[in-house]
């Protein structure tokens, strides 16, 4: 079995994908059995791809064979399910339907099945959650205050959980079938062409004058690079390959280089144009053009990829490390330029196909061609064509993997809707933290670093908006600024401990340790934590909502200083080494410019211009007397 389950794997894959293919140039075939049949081969290709053999990896065959049997029973009950849904649906549907306890068991074994499969693929805590749903619609009836509901029992659960339209198989499946999957697979084929080492070198010659050197280079490659991809941990592993080795040869740390990689892998997930496929799935939810969005997400982006790079810059200083001699670097030629056309035409036409009003998926369907002639640019693909064939099934083994998340957040999605937890969630957010709008920011960045650990971009925000969205938009924030917020924290969640998965990623390839690859991407990423902030109380930033130049000016300005004085403070480095004392005053006055306070905001201004003045003619003194 084990040499047959990788061949079959592929099928399974290179089957989605061409299914999604399809759907993306002609609509969804028929909803009912593309949403159920989607999830069954999803669920089934994560089984072959995951069994219990390998995770376990047992020396003993007898115990390996038993774990075998036990993925089968798995299949088995999957297949049984599915099936069932699709013969009774008709009947429910009419609602003449009398449910037996065969109907309740078929289920739950369609249920088991999909927390254990969520299990494997996304860790404990995702399925945790999804098991503590139901437990709570069964006893949630017992429980104290405004957690309590009207009580539910196992057949009524069944009724929305399996056998409708509100769980495993809701509306977010066919928006992630319609929508996402092409986008999952245009980044496989764009992966496949060799786009990410030509942006790899484009970025070294580009950031080769500055003293961070290759750590800037991979924060821009993957910065790029992350924007197509769906999955934050495929772009550290797609691009960290070849970035953190050669950051621990200018002599980075390596755990610092593997959280430079971390941070600026997730960082590309809400960096426009394509936000790895979120943006579209958030003008789905809002029903806000997706230009609108995009324009929105920018000026945020790049203030975060800024900040990534002062930290580099500042850290290069701490350790002495100066830029690489210009004899070493990079250098650009003719063919280089060609070659990055097989990134930049292919997002030229995403931006193009959606302006001339077309759908995301038709725009997603004419990037991946585009990618894939395109690609041809690369002479290793003219010799080997069919590199195609497996990057579209490897595209449809990723979709596959997200299918099994999106059945998870089903359940809890579904039971959240059955029991009204989502409203009251959002009543007890507006209960503790009153007409306070910080209190409730900060609790729903809290609760959006919690609920996003371990998922991919796409899930993470939609379980955390559907949890948590209601409570800031009752407090007159707008709707599209919202999403944003929980978007970044959800993104951010990846390199926030314990679960950090860009971290966990990066860190094997870094040879160091995961917890300590994890917090040096947190620092690097500080100011990424504050910067949603910022965007809430300075809408200007958006570009679109209560735009005036001289707000947004000055919410540039100021959010620009304090990144510098944050980053500075945290490194320790400026122009010199800096005092603790010149460092817990940098941190307090880059607070101080972004408090939503006019006149102390004005105080802070002041004294951080009149701090580095001085800072810097004490260190242009100290400097001359060392070279005399």
């Amino acid at each position: 079995m084990k040499k047959v389950a990788p061949s079959i794997v592929w099928v399974l894959g290179f089957g989605i994908a061409v299914v999604a293919i399809y759907t993306a140039a002609f609509g969804i075939i028929d909803e009912i059995f593309q949403r159920s049949i989607t999830v069954a081969v999803s669920l089934i290709l994560a089984i072959l791809s995951m069994p219990l053999a390998d995770l376990y990896n047992s020396e003993r065959k007898s115990i390996k064979a038993g774990q075998w049997i036990l993925d089968f029973i798995l299949i088995f009950l999957i297949v049984l399910s599915i099936l069932w849904f699709a013969s009774v649906y008709d009947e429910l549907e009419s609602g003449l339907y009398s449910f037996l306890p065969t109907d309740i068991a078929v289920g739950c074994g369609g249920l088991l099945v999909v927390i254990e499969m969520t299990r494997r693929c996304f860790g404990f805590p995702l399925a945790f959650f999804a098991i503590l749903t139901i437990f709570y619609a069964l006893f949630g009836a017992d429980l104290p205050w405004i957690f309590a509901h009207g009580g539910y029992d196992l057949e009524t659960i069944m009724r929305t959980v399996w056998y409708s339209f509100d769980g495993v198989f809701g509306f977010i499946v066919i928006i992630v079938i319609s929508l996402i999957f092409i986008f999952i697979i245009f980044g496989a084929v764009l992966e496949a062409t060799g786009a990410g080492a030509t942006l790899l070198k484009i970025s070294m010659s580009l950031t080769g004058a500055l003293r961070g050197g290759p750590a800037h280079a991979a924060i821009a490659a993957s910065g790029f690079f992350g924007t197509i991809s769906g999955a934050v941990t495929a772009n550290v592993v797609g691009t960290g390959v070849f970035t953190i080795p050669m950051i621990k040869a200018r002599g980075f740390k390596s755990s610092f280089a593997g959280g430079v990689e971390a941070a600026a892998s997730s960082g590309g997930q809400f960096m426009p144009p394509v936000m790895g496929a979120v943006a579209f799935v958030m003008a789905d939810f809002t029903g806000i053009p997706y230009l609108i969005i995009i324009t929105a997400a920018l000026m945020p982006a790049l203030f975060y990829y800024g900040s990534l790079f002062i930290a580099v810059w500042v850290e290069a200083g701490r350790l002495g490390i100066t830029s690489i001699p210009k004899s070493e670097r990079e250098v650009l030629t003719r063919d280089d330029w060609i070659k990055s056309l097989m990134f930049f035409v292919p997002v030229i036409v995403i931006i193009g196909v959606l302006v001339t009003g077309r759908s995301p998926a038709a725009a997603g369907l004419w990037a991946t061609l585009a990618g894939a002639v395109m690609g041809f640019i690369n002479p290793v693909v003219r010799k080997r064509p069919q590199i195609f064939i497996n990057a579209i099934a490897k595209g449809g083994q990723q979709c596959a993997q997200i299918m099994v998340a999106v059945a998870a957040i089903g359940i809890i999605v579904g039971i959240m809707n059955l029991t009204g937890l989502g409203i009251r969630f959002s009543n007890m957010v507006l209960a503790f933290a009153g007409s306070n709008l910080f209190f409730a920011l900060v609790l729903m960045a809290m609760a959006s670093l919690v609920l996003g650990m371990g998922l991919p971009t796409i899930p993470a925000y939609v379980i955390i908006i559907i949890i948590m969205g209601g409570a800031i938009e009752k407090l007159g924030v707008p709707k599209m600024l919202v999403h944003l917020f929980v978007v970044y924290f959800g993104v951010l969640s990846a390199i926030t401990p314990p679960v950090a998965i860009a971290a966990y990623a990066a860190a094997p390839i870094a040879q160091s340790n995961p917890l300590h690859t994890a917090i040096q991407a947190l620092k690097l990423s500080f100011v990424g934590f504050i910067i949603p902030f910022v965007l809430i109380y300075n809408p200007a930033l958006s570009l679109v909502f209560e735009f005036e130049v001289v707000a947004f000016i000055s919410v540039v300005f100021r959010l620009s200083l304090a990144i510098w004085l944050m980053t500075t403070s945290l490194g320790g480095v400026d122009r010199d080494r800096l005092s603790v004392y010149s460092r817990v005053l940098r941190m307090a006055l880059g607070i101080a410019v972004l408090l939503n306070f006019v006149e102390v905001q004005a105080i802070g201004v002041v004294a951080s211009i009149a701090l580095l003045y001085i800072e810097a003619r004490i260190a242009k003194k100290k400097n001359k007397v060392l070279v005399s």
